[in-house]
């Protein structure tokens, strides 16, 4: 399968932090920031066609945006969605260089 336009759309960029890196090296889990009408279904059609592998298990977590303060002035953040894919074991992606 080759990746399109749908694909790209829907990841949007890989979280890379100490607790994904704990997560990629222990449980071969790889965490994505995604569209946010994104289901489990199309992130793990996309993960399979950009990366070319199998994908076990897709969640996903809605994260709300968080209120920021600078003096008596009030602003939010927005939120997003991230995905967390857990590949078949044996199989790994390097999201750095495809994303």
């Amino acid at each position: 399968m080759s990746a399109t336009f749908k694909h790209m759309n829907t990841l949007r960029v890989p979280v890379i932090t100490e607790k994904s890196y704990t997560a990629r090296s222990e449980a071969n889990q790889y965490i994505f920031k995604v569209a946010t009408d994104a289901t489990k279904q199309q992130v793990k059609e996309a993960v399979e066609a950009i990366f070319e592998v199998d994908v076990d298990k897709v969640q996903v977590i809605n994260v709300p945006g968080k209120e920021k303060r600078r003096g008596m002035h009030v602003g939010r953040r927005p939120g997003y969605r991230k995905a967390v894919v857990k590949l078949v074991d044996g199989q790994s992606i390097d999201p750095e260089e495809e994303a």
